[in-house]
């Protein structure tokens, strides 16, 4: 019969704390709760660390108390010779003779272990919510001898690296298919993409092509304005697609209602704001209810004549990827401005109306086969995910 051990029987009652800046000099070996996503703790001054922390020993299993619903069970290793510390958001479990440190983790990342927690949380939400060491004193989880414990933890490890393997295989596809639709949005604007293009083009700017305008500013409070709308913020723009969700409302009166409200097949291009969002952009296709535009946003309306909106998103998605709008703006640590100047003298290659329109036929079929392989990648990765779970689940069940 195996033993029915309690999680409070390994719970560090009282942690060993330590200021590091107290010795800045010092190198510390640091468990921090964001160096959890790469598994790799920081190696780092103590200068550099601005509050308190914990003193951990090799072998101490750490599970995270702050918003539980991301489940963090790691294991304190030996990376360096340096003094490890640890975050004070970490319930510890120091090194104990019944218990192998892998097999606490692996039971701390169950499912059920992660159910339990987010359900039995305090605070107001998100990173403010957190469980305390008493809330899991009770836990019960199944603790066989020392050598079942490692057999255990082989054969789960030899598992989880067959599917290591298959999702590092998975994202692999999913950096090249990022390379391919790159490669695809840079020959459609070079005139390689259809046979024959390329050579009657004209080099025009931006402006040429469309009116554009630079979104409206937030009103004072103090003024009075008759309608309210909600706008779009660069917040809503992701590479090629319009997020409706979390929207904002600002006053308008008659003049700025006119002048800042969308239409169907308007492009808005992030003005900036982080580096990364410089220069995306998405076609507007309409929603439900009438919605206006923020300064961080420019509105490119294409004059019929000239372009389509659907030829210019590719223009514009190109742009961000090469680098040319990264290039046009000004960049500095973490904030990016494409200017309105700078945006309307952007480079435009202008194929005549009937060859843009085959281009954005080609690029739209090639990338709805890129959109179905994603699809299917993605499916994999969630299955992925839930056969850790599952594998997790059946060896401790049989444990």
């Amino acid at each position: 019969m195996i033993r029915q051990a309690y999680l409070g029987e390994f719970l560090a009652q009282k942690g060993r704390g330590i200021v590091p800046a107290d010795t800045p000099n010092e190198v510390f070996e640091l468990y921090s709760i964001p160096s959890f996503e790469c598994r790799r703790p920081e190696i780092i001054p103590g200068s550099a660390i601005g509050s308190s922390k914990q003193i951990v020993s090799p072998g101490t299993v750490l599970l995270s108390k702050i918003n539980p619903r991301i489940n963090r069970a790691w294991h304190v290793e030996s990376w360096t010779s340096h003094t490890k510390i640890a975050s004070t958001e970490w319930l510890t479990f120091p090194p104990h003779a019944d218990l192998e440190p892998k097999y606490l983790e692996y039971t701390l990342r169950q499912e059920w272990v992660r159910e339990f927690m987010a359900t039995n949380v305090s605070g107001v939400g998100g990173s403010l919510m957190r469980v305390k060491a008493s809330t899991i004193d009770g836990l019960q989880f199944p603790l066989p001898d020392l050598t079942t414990q490692r057999s255990i933890v082989a054969e789960i490890e030899k598992q989880f690296s067959r599917l290591d393997d298959a999702v590092t295989n998975l994202r692999r596809v999913k950096g090249n298919l990022k390379r391919y639709v790159s490669g695809v949005l840079g020959e459609a604007i070079a005139g390689r993409l259809i046979t024959g293009s390329g050579a009657t083009w004209k080099a025009v700017e931006v402006a040429e092509v469309g009116d554009i305008l630079l979104g409206r500013r937030r009103a004072p409070e103090y003024v009075t304005s008759a309608h309210e709308r909600k706008y779009l913020r660069v917040a809503n723009i992701k590479d090629d697609f319009v997020d409706f969700g979390d929207l904002e409302t600002m006053r308008f009166d008659d003049m700025h209602l006119a002048r800042y409200e969308l239409q169907t097949g308007d492009v808005l291009v992030s003005e900036g704001q982080s580096p990364e969002k410089l220069g995306q952009s998405a076609i507007f296709r309409g929603h439900s209810e009438a919605l206006c535009f923020q300064s961080t946003l420019h509105r490119f309306r294409a004059d019929p004549a000239m372009t389509t909106p659907e030829f210019a998103q590719i223009v514009f998605r190109s742009h961000v990827r090469s680098g040319v709008f990264r290039k046009l703006g000004s960049i500095t640590t973490n904030i990016g401005h494409l200017t309105l100047e700078k945006f309307k003298a952007a480079p435009f290659p202008l194929p005549p109306l009937d060859e843009q329109q085959r281009i954005v036929d080609e690029v739209e079929r090639r990338f709805s086969i890129v959109r179905g392989v994603e699809a299917e990648v993605d499916a994999n990765l969630k299955r992925a995910q839930a056969l850790r779970s599952a594998i997790l689940e059946k060896h401790f069940k049989q444990g």
